[in-house]
């Protein structure tokens, strides 16, 4: 039997060589990440793997992809439960982006700790909206629904397989390579030629919902490595003559922890496709839809922190609109340094971030008895807190980074009233229950003081 996490491992593996070949800037990017978390990791030594190892930080990747309907969400549900990955988070979209990104979105990732240690392969994936009125008329929105019930994604064979790994944990080898060549060509960038009309009326909403909407396939995205110095590789992709985007979404570089996630990404690439013209015939063209993100990831923030951190970006937000002409990171990098914790210790002590616990073994024995508060046991070394890394997504972030690459702000009528969508929906849609992120790593935390009280016994 091929288990679950190798066939995640694996589908990951594969789907990366598709993409490098399908845009070889991809493979750019990933040497150029490769390159600096080589450089950083001989700069800092151990510490430069306090959230986590070289080898799972080079290995690891997420991808995006995006799908038209709530059957579509349900079968992509399928596909990644057989990886053992499961839907965490809801994201609107809608709501984060200044212009026309008419999806919400959940994510597909390992939960338990063990598993996204052996492969931590996260796929974030978007749904269209097309019942929101603000993006879509009752005509256009009919015309979308019929072509989208009019299309199959994935093939049942792929189905049932990925139904099988899921009850049995895994496959056997022959199945799970047909499994694995099945899934992995379910995410290629199809050869069929695209209905230009269509595919431009839906433009006109939205870049994004013509890429979901006026095609008969989905496809990978984006596809994302992970880098320990995001500036340096913004640098040095820059100097190798990549268009990047403008910015580094998320959190700025400054001198204190790295917190949440931060993502850049090089331009969306012009891909020549083929495009059915009104008269029947076949032309070839380019369609600018899929770039190459790439990720730093910091710690793990509590619904406190992450509140902070929320009120951090109004504070930006209120001093760029009184200066405009200040730049963004400098702004951003005082804010932090005002109102962010500079350590992680205090971090900790204000219960701001998530962090594993674990009794230090090597203390010197000075025949005190350990104290009964969780920061004096870290302060007087009878536990070392290691903080928990941030696995998930920023509905900001992620909307910055599609407008970025959109080849226009598309169009959106705020006059009238938007669908409202949230994790509850979003779990009817999929099938399947939408994890809470904040739960996930309060669990993993209380499990680690759990373990501290049974070792260090009663104080």
């Amino acid at each position: 039997m091929i288990s679950q996490w190798r066939l995640r491992a694996a589908f990951a593996a594969r789907l990366s060589e598709m993409y490098g070949r399908e845009v070889p800037a991809y493979t750019t990017l990933v040497d150029v990440s490769r390159e600096v978390n080589e450089d950083v990791l001989r700069a800092r030594g151990a510490d430069a793997e306090r959230l986590g190892s070289i080898g799972r930080v080079t290995a690891e990747r997420h991808g995006a992809i995006r799908v038209g309907t709530p059957a579509e969400l349900a079968q992509v549900a399928r596909i990644f439960g057989a990886l053992g990955m499961h839907p965490v988070g809801f994201y609107d979209l809608r709501e984060a982006a200044a212009s026309a990104v008419p999806v919400v979105s959940t994510a597909f990732r390992p939960v338990d700790g063990e598993e996204l240690a052996r492969n931590p392969f996260r796929v974030f994936t978007s749904l269209l909206t097309p019942a929101d009125p603000r993006f879509f008329d009752p005509g256009l929105r009919a015309r979308l629904e019929t072509f989208l019930a009019g299309r199959e994604l994935f093939p049942p064979e792929l189905l049932t397989l990925a139904d099988r790994a899921e009850a049995e944990r895994g496959l056997p080898d022959q199945d799970a390579e047909r499994f694995l060549e099945l899934a992995v060509s379910a995410f290629e960038l199809s050869a069929e030629p695209i209905d230009r009309g269509w595919y431009q009326t839906l433009e006109r909403v939205s870049a994004v919902a013509a890429d979901i909407g006026g095609v008969r396939s989905t496809h990978i995205n984006h596809l994302t490595p992970r880098v320990l110095d995001i500036d340096e590789l913004y640098r040095r992709m820059t100097e190798r003559g990549i268009e990047m985007i403008d910015t580094i979404q998320g959190p700025p570089a400054w001198r204190g922890p790295d917190v949440l996630l931060r993502q850049t990404s090089f331009r969306a690439l012009a891909e020549p496709r083929a495009l059915r013209l009104p008269d029947g015939t076949v032309t070839q063209g380019a369609l600018r839809v899929r770039f190459g993100e790439v990720e730093a990831r910091g710690i793990a923030l509590t619904r406190e922190g992450r509140s902070l951190y929320d009120s951090q970006l109004g504070r930006i937000d209120d001093r760029l609109a009184r200066d405009p002409g200040a730049r963004r990171s400098e702004v951003a990098r005082a804010v932090w340094e005002k109102h962010m914790p500079a350590t992680e210790r205090e971090l900790a002590e204000r219960k701001l971030a998530y962090f594993t616990y674990e009794v230090v073994d090597d203390r010197p024995r000075d025949g005190s008895r350990p104290p009964g508060d969780l920061a004096a046991l870290v302060i007087g070394g009878w536990l070392r807190a290691t903080p928990i890394v941030y696995e998930d997504f920023l509905p900001r972030s992620a909307a910055g980074i599609f407008q970025s690459n959109l080849s226009g702000e598309g169009s959106r009528d705020n006059a009238r009233e938007g669908i409202a969508y949230d994790a509850a929906w979003m779990s009817g849609a999929v099938g399947r229950e939408v994890l809470d992120p904040f739960t996930l790593y309060e669990q993993q935390q209380n499990r680690s003081l759990d373990r501290v009280t049974r070792e260090l016994g009663p104080r």
